[in-house]
């Protein structure tokens, strides 16, 4: 039987795996002259924060589950009811304040849809980096573009991991194989299918660029409920 946490972990891990803005971004990395080197930096760059995370987490733990009803038990799920109803306001605000034409204007300028404007020099400055056929700036991109809320979601979730079992250390490497699944398919496919897949990617990126708007706002506030609900219950149980 999987342990308390794994439900969580996946749910978490599929938000990561479908956010649409790194996803774009990824395409446009995988599409440029070094496509497949750049997508397996980007790939390790991403994956290094869910390991670092992780270890973090389980450093600071020992390894073991706060004692239900302690002091750390109640913090982490305080924190957890934090970062779900942060996850709603962000949705709800997202939901409020779109700008009309803005998905438009972002397959105008593809190189600026997949980052907020905040990170705009940023993300130039790494595009040129592996334009001129650099390996690194992939990887920092990567760490750029992680939806940093949904992994201090997991983190608090990681907390309540026991590794004395086995069970748990599957779980672990399960959810960082289903957050990256995204970017692990669109790698395979350019590996796969190099000749047609860039054209299609572009075509699909563009699709995305249509929907990304809508799908952050469900997902952030679907994740959101999930994790408000679920702490509120635990905290009055």
């Amino acid at each position: 039987m999987g342990s308390p946490m794994v439900v969580d972990l996946l749910l978490i891990a599929l938000a990561i795996t479908l956010d649409p803005l790194p996803l774009m971004a990824f395409v446009l990395v995988v599409a440029s002259g070094r496509g497949v080197r750049t997508g397996l930096a980007f790939i390790a760059g991403w994956m290094a924060c869910f390991v670092a995370v992780i270890a973090l987490v389980l450093t600071l733990t020992g390894g073991q589950p706060p004692a239900p009803r302690s002091p750390p038990s109640t913090a982490n799920l305080a924190a957890k009811l934090l970062i779900g109803v942060s996850l709603i306001g962000y949705g709800l605000h997202r939901h409020r304040h779109r700008r009309p034409g803005h998905d438009r204007t972002s397959k105008a300028t593809p190189d600026d849809a997949a980052v907020s404007p905040s990170r705009g020099k940023s993300s130039s400055f790494l595009a040129t980096r592996m334009d001129r056929g650099s390996l690194w700036p992939a990887a920092a991109l990567a760490v750029l573009l992680q939806p940093w809320g949904l992994v201090a979601a997991g983190a608090v979730t990681v907390v309540e991991a026991d590794t004395s079992h086995g069970t748990t250390w599957v779980e672990l490497i399960a959810f960082c194989i289903v957050a990256t699944a995204g970017l692990l398919a669109v790698e395979l496919y350019v590996v796969l299918k190099p000749a047609s897949a860039r054209r299609r990617l572009l075509s699909l990126r563009t699709w995305m660029a249509d929907h990304a708007h809508q799908a952050i706002v469900l997902g952030s506030i679907a994740i959101g409920l999930w994790l408000t609900g679920k702490s509120v219950y635990e905290l009055a149980s």
